[in-house]
C-alpha cells in the first residue's frame, strides 16, 4: 500500500484528529534541531500526545524530524567523526525516550548557506557519513528496524550537493519537498507545487522532473516519495495578462494562505477566481492583482495517480495543522487505497 506520511508541528500533535490519525502512516514531528553536535527537542512537552496517537491507529509510525528551513548545526556536526557520533547518539536517546519509530532529517541544505546557516563544500560526503552514523546507531540498538528519512530538496541543487545513490543505502525513503518550488526567491508568478512544468514557464521546476533526476541520480523509485501542500503562495503586483500565470509580479512569492483559509476566503471568493493548469495539474486564483498557488483535491488526485504510476512509495505532506477543513487528509487516503 502507497503511504501517507504528513508533517505536524509539535504543539499540534495533541489536536490531531482521530478521523485523520486512522488515515496516516507516518507521522514526522516538526522539529528538534542541532545544538554542539548535539540533537535537542525543547517541545518534547508535546511527546505525551504520542500514546493518544498510538491507541488511534497501532499502526502508525512516528519520527522526529531534526532541522527545517533556518535551522542549523548540521554542517559543524557532521564535519567529524566525533560529531557525527554525537550527533547520531543523542538522536536515538530521544527516540528511545519517547518510545519513536525513527528519525527524519531535514538538513536545508548541504553546502549551501542561503538559509544563514554554516555549510562547507565537504558538506556533500559528509551528509553521506551523517546517515551512515544513524543507521550505525539505530542497528546497535534496535530489537526491529528503525526508519530513517530525509526531506530533500525539490530541485537539481540538492542532487548537486549530496551523493544520493550513497546515501540512500541508508535510508528507508527520500521525501522531496516538491512545494516551495518558486516562492521566496522568485518575483515570476508561478505553480509552487505543480506536478508537471508549464510550457510558457521560464522555470521547468515540477515535481516530475524532480522524480526524474532523483531517480537519474541512483535513488531506487521505491524509495522515492514527492510532497503536497496544505498551503499557498502567493504573490502581489501581478501583470494581469493571462489570469497572472508565469507573469512578472511586485513581489517575491510568500507563503500563505492555508488551505483552510483558502476554502474560507479565497476560491471563487472576495475577488478571487479558480484557475486550472492542465499542463501543469495544477490550480491558481487570481484577483486582477495576486497571484496564489496552491494545491487542492484535483492536483492531489493527479499526483496520487502519478506516484503509482511510477511505482513510487507515497506522498507526503507539510503541514497538518494548515488544513483546517479537515478534507485533504482523508481525501488522500481515499485516494492512495483505490
Amino acid at each position: 500500500m502507497k503511504q501517507l506520511i504528513e508533517y505536524v508541528i509539535d504543539s499540534r500533535l495533541p489536536h490531531v484528529q482521530e478521523a485523520e490519525a486512522v488515515c496516516m502512516d507516518v507521522i514526522n514531528i516538526a522539529f528538534a534541531h542541532v545544538s554542539e553536535n548535539r540533537v535537542v527537542w525543547e517541545n518534547s512537552k508535546y511527546a505525551q500526545a504520542i500514546p493518544r496517537l498510538r491507541r488511534l491507529n497501532p499502526d502508525l509510525k512516528i519520527l522526529l524530524s531534526v532541522g527545517g528551513w533556518s535551522a542549523g548545526g548540521f554542517s559543524e556536526a557532521a564535519y567529524t567523526p566525533e560529531g557525527r557520533r554525537l550527533f547520531a547518539q543523542t538522536a536515538m536517546e530521544l527516540v528511545e525516550r519517547y518510545g519513536l519509530d525513527g528519525i527524519d532529517i531535514d538538513w536545508e541544505y548541504p553546502c549551501m548557506s542561503v538559509a544563514g546557516i554554516g555549510a562547507d563544500p565537504a558538506d556533500k560526503k559528509n551528509f553521506t557519513l551523517l546517515l551512515q552514523e544513524l543507521r550505525r546507531a539505530m542497528e546497535a540498538r534496535e530489537a526491529e528496524r528503525y526508519l530513517l528519512s530525509i526531506a530533500a530538496g525539490g530541485d537539481t541543487y540538492f542532487l548537486r550537493n549530496t551523493q544520493m545513490e550513497q546515501a540512500a543505502v541508508y535510508l528507508d525513503y527520500v521525501q522531496i519537498m516538491t512545494y516551495d518550488l518558486r516562492g521566496g526567491f522568485s518575483t515570476a508568478a508561478g505553480h509552487h507545487t505543480s506536478l508537471y512544468a508549464t510550457p510558457a514557464d521560464l522555470s521547468d521546476v515540477c515535481a516530475d522532473k524532480a522524480v526524474r533526476e532523483y531517480l537519474r541520480s541512483g535513488v531506487p523509485a521505491e524509495k522515492l516519495v514527492i510532497g503536497a501542500a496544505f498551503y499557498a503562495r502567493t504573490w502581489t503586483g501581478v501583470n494581469p495578462a493571462d489570469h497572472g500565470l508565469c507573469q512578472m509580479a511586485k513581489s517575491a512569492g510568500t507563503g500563505g494562505p492555508h488551505y483552510g483559509e483558502l476554502l474560507e476566503n479565497y476560491i471563487n471568493k472576495n475577488g478571487y477566481v479558480r484557475y486550472w493548469d492542465d499542463d501543469a495539474k495544477a490550480p491558481w486564483l487570481f484577483n486582477g492583482d495576486c497571484f496564489i498557488s496552491y494545491d487542492d483535491e484535483e492536483s492531489l488526485g493527479y499526483k496520487v495517480d502519478y506516484l503509482k504510476e511510477k511505482g513510487l512509495r507515497g506522498i507526503m505532506c507539510w503541514e497538518y495543522g494548515c488544513d483546517t477543513s479537515h478534507t485533504l487528509t482523508a481525501f488522500l487516503r481515499g485516494r492512495l487505497n483505490r
